[in-house]
């Protein structure tokens, strides 16, 4: 009998979760608008990551789709994408915010950020990787144009879409619910909201 952890993910926080291979992974955007950052460090050896740049060279496109596996920098496979009920189209292009994003648009320092919630899960997990994977981000929107410009736009997804991804190996995962509030790409008014991760044993 499955046994289904359910991991709350607080408007601008983050979480780390220990995942094992054969558990599913499934990321709730509850409000349908909420921009999850998401990575996945394998424990198979130190400083392996999910990397969005090896997927894309391997899958031969910037939006994956249900039945792709993704890989670690490694050219490992962590996981397999299994099902999507949003449309897909998952932004894999862009950086997290971060402190020096939010200086450059004028927020206070101590603006919460996504590299933070990122480093927060990897003190509290006990790992050692030195920096901020890019992570694939989960309901954005930033579309590439014909003539190679990328357009940010408002999450145009319904409450409670849901990704699941089935796990291939042992690993931390890593999950922000963005604090985005200089780009229309997070809900487009400047609030983030909670997210849900279930995580099927």
């Amino acid at each position: 009998m499955s046994n289904v952890e359910k991991v709350t993910v607080l408007a601008g926080k983050g979480a780390q979760i220990p995942v094992r291979a054969g558990d599913e992974v499934t990321v709730v955007n509850v409000s349908g608008t909420q921009v999850v950052d998401f990575w996945c460090l394998p424990k198979s050896s130190p400083q392996q990551y999910l990397s969005l740049e090896h997927c894309r060279e391997v899958l031969n496109k910037i939006y994956f789709t249900p039945g792709d596996v993704l890989v670690s920098d490694r050219y490992e496979p962590v996981f397999d994408y299994v099902a999507d009920t949003t449309g897909g189209l998952h932004d894999s292009l862009i950086a997290p915010c971060n402190p020096e994003m939010y200086r450059r648009f004028g927020r206070p320092d101590g603006h919460p950020s996504c590299a933070g919630n990122f480093w927060a899960g990897v003190k509290e997990a006990g790992l050692a990787i030195p920096f901020v994977p890019s992570p694939w981000n989960l309901f954005m929107r930033a579309a590439v144009k014909p003539d190679g410009s990328i357009e940010y736009s408002r999450p145009p997804y319904l409450p409670d879409g849901r990704v699941t991804l089935r796990m291939l190996v042992d690993a931390t995962i890593i999950v922000s619910a963005c604090p985005d509030d200089c780009y229309p790409t997070n809900g487009g008014d400047g609030s983030p909201r909670d997210v849900v991760i279930e995580i099927t044993r």
